[in-house]
């Protein structure tokens, strides 16, 4: 082979471009799916200036993108990176176009995440792959990774659909008819033998139909074990596959896109907190930092080890996993408060800012060791909650048996059920409900940013992300702190090659995803981010392998 990559994520990109060139591939996954993490994403990518945006009259450039960059980067990683991601935006989009049946269009007002800082900008540079039928997978639908956000009935629902879904007991002039376009969808295409999907689901899909179209071969149920080189080059892998070790020669390069350490207790307990919970992140289960540990034993470098795309969640019920949180904390009649019943952060602050705030707070030695998200009933009956319940739909028996949801009519009473200090609570609750009267949140600053009021309720005034919590009976709900995977890894070059300590290169060895350090260091700078970057890189190190001298 030519090029070997490891995990079948964002590495199907690469693979997809090593193709293209003329190269031979082989792609290589551990679980018995493909699509990895990206699979069971939102499956927004984060394009600025590329061709979907200059299509559709965005007016954004690259120089405005590095400039937004540079302000949310702020040197916690090479500024070559960013570079070279925006640099190469623009021909990973064409070469997804050629070599797959993804259809990608702008999710416009979907904010980058820090709006306000030079470069940024409210219309947003995300965008989504439109429903993709998967029965063009044909015997292969069943090798692909199932979602986080499943649901029971047909409807192919975008990120850009879920906002107006979520109000559409609030704004039915919108809702409603996003509701009535994509159960037709789905129910009509069934009917016509077609199963439509959308997020991270159409996206793992396409990359998966495209690889499937270009004959490259796919390796499941098989795990690196370790790298081979020669002469301080790696020239391939050892793999288990079908019960034995295999060693695969690659001329041109190895590509680790194995996503992150988001399953290694040890490791997570090691480099980022002993108070994460267990196996909480919402990425793959087999991602378990096997491909770092890999590059390490060569002298590959690691960096960012303490983040992770982190992502608040609805607490578990005993042998579940988190339920998925995405505007519910930006939503009006709601607040989130800690083990001490008091506020702790802009609760419509972007996830992966939200987690920092947590973390931050327990290495100042004040550790959230418990989180709250509190509601009315007016919000019950206005908005989605955790995925599954829709409005006016009553919390789950189960929910409070398990004692991560609480209700009652009296603030005192809810906060004796939450095991906070009721004092406390009703205090802080008073406060809040007196300024949200106001539309303004002098503590945190709720619903000042654009990318808070994209999921808030427009038809809440002055402040849509603000009402005060007026309409009993009262609801407490467990969180936990999730994420979408970790974001620290391999230490990588513009070119996507590991680098060692001293910044020399472990020739032959590429990391894109999140098996390499985050290209935006200790930030999200707009939803899809992750995803783009896994992309991008992977196009980035297929061309840089197939301009490198062959081995052997």
């Amino acid at each position: 082979m030519d090029l070997v990559v490891i995990g079948s994520g964002t590495g199907m990109a690469a693979a997809l471009a090593a193709k293209e060139l003329g190269m031979s591939v082989l792609l290589v996954e551990k679980s018995s799916h493909v699509g990895g993490s990206t699979a069971r994403s939102g499956g927004a990518l984060w394009f600025p200036a590329s061709p979907v945006l200059d299509e559709n009259g965005a007016a954004d450039t690259t120089a405005d993108a590095q400039e937004y960059l540079d302000s949310v980067v702020g040197g916690t990683a090479p500024r070559e990176r960013s570079a070279a991601f925006l640099a190469h935006v623009g021909a990973t989009v064409q070469m997804l176009r050629r070599t797959t049946p993804m259809r990608l269009f702008w999710a416009k007002d979907y904010s980058d995440y820090h709006p306000e800082k030079p470069g940024g900008t409210a219309a947003g540079r995300t965008c989504e792959c439109r429903p993709l039928n998967t029965a063009i997978l044909g015997d292969y639908r069943s090798r692909l990774r199932g979602g986080v956000m499943e649901v029971k009935i047909p409807m192919p629902t975008t990120g850009a659909d879920y906002r107006w879904l979520n109000l559409m007991s609030r704004v039915p002039r919108k809702g409603l008819p996003t509701v009535a376009k994509r159960l037709g969808q789905g129910v009509g295409g069934l009917l016509l033998g077609r199963r439509y999907t959308a997020g991270g689901q159409a996206l793992a899909a396409g990359l998966f139909a495209g690889v499937l179209r270009a004959g490259i071969p796919v390796w499941t149920e098989s795990v690196l074990r370790r790298l081979t080189t020669e002469n301080g080059r790696v020239t391939g892998a050892v793999i288990d596959h079908d019960g034995r070790e295999v060693a695969v020669t690659a001329r041109r390069g190895v590509v680790l896109a194995a996503g992150g350490f988001d399953h290694s207790m040890e490791m997570r307990w090691k480099f980022q907190s002993e108070a994460l919970g267990e196996h909480m992140s919402l990425g793959a289960e087999t991602n378990t930092g096997d491909a770092i540990r890999c590059a390490q034993e060569l002298g590959g470098a690691i960096d960012l080890m303490d983040q992770a795309w982190w992502f608040p969640a609805v607490a578990p019920l005993p042998g579940a996993a988190p339920l998925v949180m995405l505007a519910e904390r930006s939503l009006p009649g709601s607040l989130i408060v800690d083990q001490n019943g008091t506020r702790f952060v802009n609760e419509a602050t972007d996830y992966m800012s939200f987690g920092q705030r947590v973390l931050e707070r327990e290495r100042a030695g004040n550790p959230v060791e418990a989180m709250w998200i509190v509601f009315d009933q007016q919000y019950r009956n206005s908005y989605v909650f955790g995925a599954e319940l829709f409005p006016r739909m009553p919390i789950p028996r189960a929910w409070y048996e398990a004692g991560i949801a609480h209700r009652s009519s009296e603030l005192a009473d809810l906060a004796s059920k939450m095991q906070v200090p009721a004092s406390e609570f009703v205090a802080t609750m008073t406060q809040f409900n007196e300024k949200a009267g106001d539309g303004h949140d002098n503590e945190f600053h709720r619903g000042s940013s654009a990318y808070d009021r994209y999921y808030g309720d427009p038809t809440i005034t002055p402040n849509p992300n603000l009402r005060a919590l007026d309409k009993p009976p009262y609801y407490a709900v467990k969180m936990v702190l999730s994420d979408l995977g970790t974001c620290g890894g391999l230490r990588a070059d513009e070119c996507a090659r590991v680098l060692r300590e001293d910044g020399s290169i472990v020739d032959g060895l590429y990391a894109i995803g999140n098996t390499a350090a985050n290209a935006f260091g200790a930030t999200y700078p707009g939803a899809g981010a992750t995803i783009a970057q896994g992309l991008v890189f992977g196009y980035i190190a297929a061309r840089h392998a197939n301009a490198a001298t062959p081995h052997g």
